[in-house]
């Protein structure tokens, strides 16, 4: 399949949990490794091929808007959600008409991985539409930084996925990153709701499908777990930065 030109990033939240560093902005501008969490992704999009990405907005919401206006690639488009947080699914059902038709990618903003082969490419050859609501990008448990649950699913030989459910552990995570149809989220109800119902439906349909991720994965939740993915970082070879802006006050 082609891989997505647009994404959703999600971006909106309160980040409660990343405190005090989110005291005077939102999570998207903590950095890590010298460069805010946000420009991690969507380098990461750019590098894959998204020329486009519709980013939601809402704590800070003018700092965050500031910062994304000094990038070049991808072009950055806001959805609005200033006046109520909308959660991811409600977040994608309210940026619906700014998505286009195609397929999208959706991702987190906490998400920081160092790669050892090319997971979005990886996600992308996997995705078929024909079968599938949604594709994740997972990460093993073992070895990740800044996650400590008992994991969410299990994957079968031909990508599959089914939730952990009443097992008292499962090898993977959902790593921040998914590929679905702009519609998803349509029949959602008003209001702030999760995507975490959608896609048990789409499990139980066997419409869920994911891949691992071969590298090393960083959940940047809070700031032990930021002080831990930058100190990965610093031992690992720094990459180019296509297409963006440093935000002053951030450096």
């Amino acid at each position: 399949m082609t891989t997505p030109t647009t994404a959703m990033v999600l971006a909106a939240g309160l980040g409660t949990r990343m405190r005090p560093l989110t005291d005077d902005r939102p999570k998207a501008l903590v950095e890590v490794g010298g460069r805010a969490l946000i420009d991690h992704v969507l380098d990461r999009l750019a590098e894959a091929g998204v020329t486009t990405a519709v980013v939601n907005v809402h704590w800070f919401a003018d700092r965050l808007q500031a910062h994304l206006a000094g990038r070049t690639t991808p072009r950055v488009v806001i959805s609005d959600e200033r006046e109520a947080l909308l959660e991811t699914g409600g977040g994608l059902k309210k940026a619906r008409p700014l998505l286009g038709d195609d397929p999208v990618f959706v991702a987190n903003i906490d998400s920081v991985w160092i790669d050892r082969g090319d997971a979005i490419a990886d996600l992308a050859r996997l995705w078929d539409p024909t079968k599938m609501d949604a594709c994740l990008l997972l990460a093993r448990r073992e070895g990740s930084i800044g996650f400590e649950g008992d994991g969410d699913f299990f994957l079968a030989e031909d990508g599959r996925l089914t939730f952990r459910g009443d097992a008292p552990s499962a090898p993977f995570a959902y790593m921040g990153l998914h590929i679905t149809g702009p519609d998803y989220a349509d029949g959602g109800p008003a209001g702030p709701f999760s995507l975490s119902p959608l896609w048990r439906a789409s499990a139980a349909a066997g419409r869920l499908y994911g891949c691992v991720l071969d590298g090393d994965w960083m959940h940047v939740g809070d700031p032990q777990a930021r002080d831990e993915a930058e100190a990965r970082l610093a031992r690992n070879t720094p990459s180019a930065h296509p297409g963006e802006s440093r935000d002053p006050v951030l450096k």
